[in-house]
């Protein structure tokens, strides 16, 4: 039997502030399969982003296990981490995290640099990858002369440029208008029907939508975890347009 992709036990996350210990997650559980399109949704400070730094090898749980495609996370060393992480995760931030006066084609190509592949393979993916979220004629424009959809674009296909099977989000449209929402909502859609993994932050209910699976957290505390039919991003695009 295949094992899940993400299967976390018992997961808490306990942080010391000065005199104070914060539990930021109090024993979570869960399991992700492949090809899931997952939401996690709750009021700030409830440890969405904990939950996902986890997931993302970015931090490690103070007690619980946590297996990555059957690896067990706590086993590996710093070095398998950072290999597990450029193999295996993309990230996309609400503040998009590029460099302003590099241009979108060398933003991407970077985390390739990282594994050491050759410049004539990182300039092939990171076009395809470019031209895969709709940037095809902007591939050497600085990502100041972009505009903010456009740079959440040039995020997303630099997470995809490793191809890596699972996206991680961190309120992806928080810094977006509506109809650029869409736009974004609608390409992350299209990589889950490709195959691809992807984890959803949010605190907006209207995003979460876009989700076939909602996970909510309270005071570090899964509260409720539902299946859905997700609402079609594109056919909002199509709407707006």
């Amino acid at each position: 039997m295949t094992a899940p992709l993400i299967e976390m036990r018992g997961i808490e996350r306990t942080y010391v502030m000065g005199d104070n210990l914060v539990r930021a997650l109090r024993g979570v559980d869960l399991v992700i399969e492949k090809g899931s399109s997952i939401a996690i949704m709750g009021a700030s400070g409830s440890g969405k982003s904990t939950m996902m730094n986890i997931m993302g090898c970015l931090d490690q749980p103070t007690r619980g296990s946590y297996l990555l495609n059957g690896k067990d996370v706590a086993r590996l060393s710093r070095s398998e981490l950072a290999d597990v992480r450029g193999r295996m995760i993309g990230f996309v931030f609400q503040s998009f995290n590029l460099l302003s006066r590099t241009s979108a084609l060398e933003n991407c190509e970077m985390p390739l640099m990282y594994q050491g592949i050759s410049g004539r393979e990182r300039h092939k993916r990171a076009l395809d990858a470019l031209h895969r979220v709709g940037l095809e004629g902007r591939e050497h424009h600085h990502t100041n002369q972009l505009s903010g959809g456009q740079q959440q674009r040039v995020a997303i296909a630099r997470a995809l440029v490793g191809s890596a099977p699972i996206i991680m989000a961190d309120e992806p449209t928080g810094n977006l208008d509506t109809a650029t929402s869409y736009e974004v909502m609608a390409i992350l859609q299209g990589l889950v029907d490709t195959g691809i993994t992807v984890v959803l932050v949010t605190h907006e209910p209207d995003i979460a939508a876009y989700a076939r699976r909602v996970i909510t957290l309270r005071d570090g505390l899964i509260v409720d975890d539902k299946q859905q039919e997700p609402v079609r991003a594109h056919e909002r695009v199509e709407a707006a347009s």
